[in-house]
C-alpha cells in the first residue's frame, strides 16, 4: 500500500478542505494517508471512524506565502518540510502540498534529490483540449532560464509521464515556439529543435493555439513562458465564464438557450476547472511531489492525491533514468 504524505496546513483555505479531500480520496482508492500538521487541529477535523486509518505527524509551524523558498530549508518544523522529509526517509512514497509552491519544489529537489542524470526537475500541468486527449505542458515555472539541454530533458520527462501515468501510447512531442517553420524561434529553441528532431515522437514546433487543439500530447517550453501561459489560460477561462454568465441574464432567449445548453456548460466548466486535475507534478526527483493550487478545495486535494498514487504506482522514474542514460550515450 502506498504511503502519501499530505501537507495539511499549507493551503490558503486552512486544513479543513485538505482533510476533507483526503477522506474522500481514501473512500475511493486504497492508500495510507500521513497527515502532517498540528495534531490537535487535525484530530478535530478527521471523522472519528477514520482516526485509526491515518497517521498524524506533528508540525508546529506553517510556511507562509510571504516566506521565500530558501526560508523553507531553514524552517525545519514546518508542515511542508516534514512532509518532504518523509519521502526522503522512505516513509512516504509521495508528498502532496497546496502550500508554498516554490518551497515545495525547492525542498523536494534539494532534500529528496534529483534522478540520476537529471539537470533540473520540471513542474508540469495538464491542459484541456477540444478533444478528449489532454496536452501535458512543462516547464510551467520551476526553471525560468533554460538551456537547450534542459528543454531536451523536459521532453524526455514529459513523454515518460504521458506514457506511464496518462497511459497514452505513442505520444506526440512538440516544442513551443512563435511559428511552425524551422527558421522561427530563439537560439535556445533552435538548438533544442536539432536534438529533438532525432526522436520519432517529435512533431516539431507548435504554437500557442496547438496547446488546446489536441494535436500534441507533450508541449515543451521554459518555465518563464510556461508560467505566463498557465496564468493566461486560467485568466481567459475565468473571463469567458464571467462573460457568459453576465450576458445570459440580459434576454429571455439567452436564458432559454442556457437551459438547453446546460449540459454543454457543465462539460466546459469541468474541462477548465483546475480541481479536476488536482495539482502539478514535479518531475525529475527521486520520488513524487504534487504541487496543488493554494486555493484547493476538497475535490482538488482528492484529485491531487489520485495523481500522486498514479505517479507512484508507475515506472516513470525508472523510464526517465533509462532514457537519460541512452541520451548521454548518443551524444
Amino acid at each position: 500500500m502506498l504511503n502519501i504524505a499530505i501537507d495539511v496546513m499549507g493551503g490558503d483555505l486552512g486544513p479543513e478542505p485538505v482533510i476533507e479531500g483526503t477522506i474522500k480520496a481514501f473512500k475511493e482508492q486504497e492508500f495510507h494517508p500521513i497527515l502532517v500538521g498540528r495534531v490537535e487541529e487535525i484530530k478535530e477535523l478527521v471523522p472519528p471512524q477514520f482516526l485509526d486509518k491515518v497517521t498524524i505527524v506533528h508540525a508546529d509551524e506553517v510556511l507562509s506565502m510571504g516566506d521565500s523558498a530558501t526560508d523553507a530549508l531553514k524552517k525545519k518544523e514546518t508542515s511542508i518540510y516534514k512532509a518532504v522529509e518523509l519521502v526522503r526517509e522512505g516513509k512516504a512514497d509521495a508528498v502532496v502540498s497546496p502550500g508554498h509552491s516554490g518551497a515545495t519544489m525547492s525542498l523536494a529537489t534539494l532534500r529528496i534529490g534529483r534522478l540520476k542524470g537529471i539537470l533540473r526537475p520540471a513542474i508540469a500541468t495538464i491542459m484541456p483540449t477540444s478533444t478528449n486527449r489532454p496536452s501535458f505542458v512543462l516547464d510551467i515555472g520551476a526553471n525560468v532560464d533554460c538551456k537547450s539541454e534542459h528543454l531536451v530533458q523536459f521532453a524526455i520527462m514529459g513523454e515518460a509521464y504521458v506514457k506511464d501515468v496518462l497511459k497514452i501510447e505513442n505520444p506526440r512531442v512538440g516544442l513551443l515556439s512563435n511559428g511552425e517553420e524551422k527558421s522561427k524561434g530563439n537560439d535556445v529553441t533552435k538548438e533544442t529543435y536539432k536534438f529533438l528532431s532525432q526522436n520519432s515522437s517529435f512533431v516539431g514546433y507548435v504554437e500557442g493555439n496547438n496547446i488546446f487543439d489536441g494535436s500534441t500530447d507533450v508541449i515543451v517550453c521554459d518555465g518563464f513562458v510556461g508560467n505566463i501561459l498557465l496564468k493566461t489560460s486560467e485568466g481567459v477561462a475565468e473571463s469567458i465564464t464571467k462573460i457568459i454568465k453576465k450576458n445570459i441574464g440580459k434576454s429571455p432567449i439567452a436564458i432559454a438557450g442556457a437551459i438547453l445548453m446546460r449540459r454543454v456548460f457543465k462539460i466546459l466548466k469541468k474541462q477548465v476547472d483546475y480541481a479536476e486535475y488536482g495539482g502539478a507534478p514535479l518531475i525529475g526527483i527521486k520520488g513524487c511531489a504534487i504541487v496543488a493550487h493554494g486555493k484547493s478545495n476538497a475535490k482538488a486535494i482528492k484529485n491531487a492525491i489520485f495523481q500522486a498514487i498514479s505517479f507512484s504506482s508507475s515506472e516513470i522514474n525508472e523510464d526517465i533514468e533509462e532514457s537519460i542514460a541512452k541520451l548521454q550515450q548518443d551524444i
